[in-house]
């Protein structure tokens, strides 16, 4: 195998859900030997949650799971046992990173705080990814994906103009955090390995949200203006076709000029009740009428490349079907397939992005406790005889 751009790199894996196994994940992709710390028994919380392959839940088909934790290694530690703890201790001294998104009493109430792992490794980076930080009156609530969403702010200002703000799907707050921690993890690892030393890391899922936005905040800083929700509807909206549905962004007369051409319509400009943009505006019901009238019998990609010809911009609105099929990630060979003993071959997303030197590797997830011999006998030295004993008495 080419050697791959984190080679060399030890990270140990304290992690569960969303956020943090997509830090690991990013660094475990790219080359870095990721030891992933599981529950004994049950592992990772992620390994109980949907979508399973068949439908049928289990442990080892866990959809999320399994792209949340390509490339990594497993072993499972009962971190509430004192050997436990002293274990981790072990791993902790052959380490280079440690991340974490436990609630931020967690580690210090097993006696793993910085300070004490800064006192075994002085080298360590740790990186802790808490919903609202380790310090702030707001550092032990719980939250969700929709808390995030709600208390930065950002959810203000989606929706309707004439309704309640309403959420995306998904936990994107979830996945930016972890795309942060692995970003701030690198860049101390580079500070330690120029000289510097380790850090720890303070990654809050919330703030990390808000920056996806920050205009909003810089509005109402400089005019003290208060956005208002403006929908999805302006500049035009999401409209159906014949195999899906296609988005129209037509801000300014040129493009208006552009649709009219692309729809064979050219009586459209002609008309004094949409001359302008705020005229049609004001007739959107009848102008989108006879846009979808039109899209009816039309493809989306068909409609797509005529109106690059016209330099007019809308997207395409492919579902997952027809994602898989786009010529751009056949060429560019996106998603990958990746081979697991339990589900066999998968279709996965791939590499974010490509490094010309040290490619990226699409590599299975673990099964639980998989490596534990690997880490405990062939990195710490224990024996077989000491493994079995330490299974016997759930620590391992």
């Amino acid at each position: 195998m080419a050697e791959r751009a984190l080679s060399g790199m030890r990270v140990l894996d304290l992690t569960h859900y969303i956020a943090g196994p997509y830090c690991t994940k990013m660094l475990a992709d790219y080359g870095a030997d990721v030891v992933k710390v599981e529950k004994v028994g049950w592992g990772d919380a992620a390994r109980s949650l949907g979508p399973f392959l068949n439908d049928e839940p289990h442990p080892e088909k866990s959809g999320l799971f399994l792209y949340l934790n390509t490339n990594k290694k497993s072993i499972t530690l009962n971190l509430k046992s004192a050997a436990g703890v002293n274990i981790l201790k072990e791993l902790l001294k052959q380490s280079d990173i440690l991340v974490e998104n436990f609630s931020p009493r967690v580690m210090p109430g097993l006696g793993l705080d910085y300070k004490t792992l800064k006192k075994i490794n002085p080298a360590l980076v740790m990186t802790s990814i808490s919903n609202f930080g380790q310090t702030g009156p707001y550092r032990d609530y719980k939250a969700t994906d929709l808390n995030i969403w709600g208390l930065s702010g950002i959810l203000y200002e989606c929706g309707e103009p004439n309704r309640e703000p309403l959420k995306m799907g998904n936990n994107v707050s979830e996945y930016v955090a972890g795309l942060y921690a692995a970003l701030t993890t690198l860049s101390a690892l580079y500070y330690r390995d120029g000289g510097g030393a380790g850090q720890h890391i303070d990654v809050p899922i919330w703030e990390c949200f808000h920056t996806m936005q920050p205009s909003m905040t810089l509005v109402y800083s400089y005019a003290g203006f208060i956005r208002k929700r403006a929908g999805v509807r302006f500049p035009w909206g999401i409209l159906p076709c014949k195999d899906g549905f296609i988005g129209f962004y037509l801000p300014t007369q040129t493009h208006w000029e552009s649709l009219c051409a692309l729809m064979e319509m050219p009586e459209l400009r002609e008309k004094p009740e949409y001359e302008t943009p705020m005229m049609r505006e004001e007739r959107r019901e009848e102008v989108t009428a006879i846009i979808v009238n039109w899209l009816k019998d039309k493809r989306m990609d068909d409609v797509f490349h005529a109106a690059q010809e016209l330099r007019l911009p809308l997207t395409i609105v492919p579902n997952p079907e027809q994602l898989l099929d786009t010529p751009q990630h056949k060429e560019r060979k996106y998603f990958v397939k990746i081979d697991h003993p339990e589900t066999g071959k998968l279709t996965y997303p791939g590499a974010p992005f490509k490094l010309s030197e040290t490619p990226w590797y699409a590599g299975r997830a673990p099964l639980l406790g998989e490596h534990n011999r690997e880490i405990y006998c062939g990195r710490l030295g224990y024996s077989k005889d000491e493994l079995v004993k330490l299974k016997e008495e759930g620590v391992i």
